[in-house]
């Protein structure tokens, strides 16, 4: 029998407790996840991408069946190279589905063997995103409840 694999792709600058949540969750439907942190040269990354990775692997090494490993290269190659059959993405709001849709529906064009699972954060979740936790912490305020301590520790420094 086929080893399920399932690929959670992102940037992850930080990582925060709505990943976690949809991690944790999808660590229960597929023998492995993959969390594979996007190293992308047209954006300006917060963190570094060793700082990514090492936050990310602190934070879920108590599952056992998740890797957490970078990439570069197109989505659908780098599932290939991990025999992953599944892209998980998650969805905060209807407005999410659009531009999630159309990336599907590309991942699709370039490998049809690979299919996409859209989940949803829990509710406490669904407000948060990356881009909102770095502009609250820029400006001051109080990200802790939003990513794990790790991540407030490594920003404080």
């Amino acid at each position: 029998m086929t080893k399920k694999i399932a690929i959670y792709p992102g940037s992850f600058d930080p990582i925060t407790n709505g990943h976690i949540d949809l991690i944790r969750r999808a660590s229960k439907l597929f023998d492995e996840v993959i969390i594979g942190i996007t190293q992308n040269s047209k954006k300006s990354a917060f963190l570094s991408i060793e700082d990514r990775i090492n936050i990310a692997s602190q934070t879920l090494s108590n599952i056992s069946n998740i890797k957490v490993m970078s990439f570069n290269t197109l989505l659908v190659d780098f599932a290939k190279t991990q025999n992953a059959q599944v892209i998980l993405r998650g969805l905060r709001a209807v407005s999410d589905f659009e531009y999630e849709f159309q990336l599907s529906g590309m991942n699709k064009h370039l490998d049809a063997n690979i299919e996409t699972l859209f989940m949803t954060p829990a509710e406490q979740y669904a407000n948060i995103s990356s881009s909102l936790v770095r502009e609250i912490h820029t400006l001051g305020g109080n990200i802790s409840a939003f990513v794990p301590s790790s991540v407030v520790q490594l920003l404080k420094r």
